[in-house]
């Protein structure tokens, strides 16, 4: 089977000026699932790692629990799922088996309770080992983490098992619950292991969660998909961000001198995107091969090492007005945003208040010119209120960063 995965080039530009020196220029670029590729829905393995530390205790571990039960009910009979609970010790409470034994799986989840501290990296862990039993080239597994809490004093180690996550083509989806969980951690878990990352701010917001992972796998028809952009001699990359189906910059590994290349992981039926920044080098008027792209892909159950591959040619004019792509120009005032507002909120970032400031509100900014307007106005304010000497929530952090991953990209559809 071929041709299941078609790569859809834009420029922000249909042609370029010709200037004596180096401009900049946005490629964007869609893998994309043709349409009926997914005539038969792969069986899933998943594995569900649940912080069961005490300040789970109350509403959080109810839902918990009415969330794992749910999601039995989305299960096909020959989908896979494992139970791991972790505070500061480890249980599997459930080994990886079929979700047709809804009685014993339905027994153990009424065991779920909460107790200890937290040790994340002995969960993951765990998690891991139960997918392994269950891995095969026809079935679409995940790990889904959820935490409410910082773990103690085992972060390198939590990293370490998300590039094992994706060197088993098992991305890790981590939830954060309430406001206390490390942000830059579960960030980088989903980031090495490609996946992604959700902000839960209520506990009766953690049945939804539960069930869109169990849906995003079920509409999952291509696997371990990898992009490979090659560039010709002189244009150099300068940065890549995934925007579709949400915004996030990735690993500074994923560039090279003359290269770009992103592990996307499981592709939908809405496939994804991701926007490139390039520097081309002056050129004479005329038509030039920009690049290769090549999508490097596996199908459940329909053939693994798939390839679709497009060439990117650039146009470059005397003319020394040229128009620009409204669609990819809007996606790179998205991108804009989130670089300006997550450089503004995350502590690893050496800025003071004036910097963090100054950010947030050149992401107000773009988000006003994307029209964004309720989200530029809550930046505005947090500018305002860091710019007051106050210290902006957890909650609030997190909010923003949330929010403004999930800007809307239908335009580009």
């Amino acid at each position: 089977m071929t041709g299941e995965v078609i790569i859809k080039p834009a420029l922000n530009r249909p042609r370029f000026p010709t200037l004596e020196s180096e401009q900049a220029a946005y490629l964007y670029l869609e893998a994309q699932p043709v349409a009926g590729v997914a005539a038969v829905q792969a069986p899933l393995n998943l594995a569900l790692v649940l912080d069961r530390s005490g300040s789970m205790a109350g509403q959080k571990i109810r839902d918990l629990r009415q969330a794992a039960r749910l999601t039995l009910d989305r299960l096909g009979p020959d989908d896979l799922v494992s139970l791991v609970l972790f505070d500061d010790n480890v249980d599997v409470l459930a080994a990886a088996r079929p979700a047709a034994d809804r009685a014993a799986l339905l027994a153990q989840i009424e065991r779920i309770d909460e107790r200890g501290g937290t040790q994340m990296s002995l969960g993951l862990q765990a998690g891991l080992a139960q997918l392994r039993a269950g891995l095969g080239p026809d079935r679409v597994s995940r790990l889904v983490l959820l935490t409410d809490g910082e773990t103690w004093d085992d972060e390198d180690r939590c990293r370490e098992l998300a590039q094992q996550a994706a060197a088993l083509g098992a991305p890790i989806t981590a939830l954060g619950l309430g406001d206390e969980w490390n942000q830059a951690l579960l960030t980088d878990l989903a980031d090495l292991s490609g996946g992604n990352w959700e902000f839960i701010d209520t506990p009766d917001r953690i049945v939804a969660a539960f069930q869109q992972v169990v849906v995003t796998m079920q509409r999952t028809v291509v696997t371990n998909a990898t992009l490979i952009l090659r560039l010709v001699r002189d244009v150099q990359p300068r940065g890549v961000w995934r925007v579709r189906p949400l915004i996030d910059r990735l690993s500074a590994r994923a560039v090279g001198e003359r290269d770009v290349q992103v592990a996307l992981g499981d592709l939908q039926s809405e496939g994804q995107s991701v926007l490139i920044e390039l520097s081309l080098p002056p050129r004479a008027p005329g038509d030039y091969r920009l690049a290769q792209a090549e999508v490097n892909y596996d199908v459940p159950g329909g053939g693994a090492g798939l390839k679709a591959t497009a060439d990117i040619i650039v146009t470059f004019t005397a003319d020394a007005a040229t128009a620009v792509n409204g669609a990819v120009m809007n996606t790179v005032e998205r991108v804009t945003a989130f670089k300006l507002m997550t450089r503004a909120l995350d502590e690893r970032e050496a800025a003071d208040a004036g910097q963090r400031t100054q950010r947030l509100r050149a992401a107000a900014t773009r988000l006003l010119d994307a029209g964004e307007i309720q989200l530029a106005q809550e930046a505005q304010a947090a500018a305002a209120q860091i710019d007051a000497g106050q210290t902006l929530s957890p909650h609030a952090t997190k909010r923003l960063v949330s929010a403004t991953r999930k800007l809307d990209m239908s335009d580009l559809g």
